[in-house]
């Protein structure tokens, strides 16, 4: 489904295929030879999502584009089943596997790979060909990696990176009720969305 939003009509290549069943919305942009599978939703709120030459985003992936922090995927990536990717850059010949989440601010450089589970926190920057293991979390610039148990440690590094500010333009210390009336307000623009294919 191609939905237009906020003014903006996703522009897809001729040679890309969009699953029926996939939801394209706003602002989108994607390139030659693009798969966009079933389920997957591709959904530029007030920023933009890019997908490259020849990328494959695989069922029921979600990739998002906010303002300041856009979805960049370069070319030759392949995204895997219910990954999420928020407002992020992976750049070229990158891997992001089944169930990994990828955070505003953070760049996959060339040729990584997102393991099976894996995150990667906002801000975080991965160099070229960084592997972060299945289930692991990578956080800061440059990035260390840790594993699940080490909760404490990530925790060090992730709490001065703001992610309640990165996302939701917030301090930590708000409210649940006043967050959530925020973000009913912020998706609202949706309610005149348009299908146009």
């Amino acid at each position: 489904m191609i939905i237009r939003h906020r003014g903006f009509t996703p522009v897809i290549s001729e040679t890309a295929v969009v699953a029926p069943t996939a939801v394209v919305c706003g602002r989108v942009t994607i390139g030659d030879h693009a798969r966009v599978l079933h389920g997957a939703v591709l959904t530029a709120e007030d920023g933009e999502v890019t997908i490259g030459a020849n990328v494959v985003v695989m069922e029921n992936a979600v990739i998002k584009g906010r303002d300041g922090h856009p979805a960049v995927i370069g070319s030759n990536v392949l995204i895997g089943p219910h990954a999420h990717l928020n407002g992020c850059v992976i750049e070229d010949d990158s891997f992001v596997a089944t169930g990994a989440s990828v955070f505003p601010s953070a760049v996959v450089g060339q040729g990584s790979e997102v393991r099976i589970n894996a995150v990667v926190q906002v801000h975080t920057h991965l160099a070229p060909q960084t592997v972060v293991p299945i289930g692991w979390i990578a956080v800061g610039d440059p990035a260390q990696l840790h594993s699940p148990g080490e909760h404490e440690d990530f925790w060090q590094v992730q709490r001065e990176l703001d992610f309640p500010g990165t996302v939701y333009g917030v301090t930590r210390d708000i409210d649940m009720s006043e967050l959530m009336r925020r973000q009913v307000a912020f998706y609202g623009p949706h309610a005149d969305d348009e299908v146009v294919g």
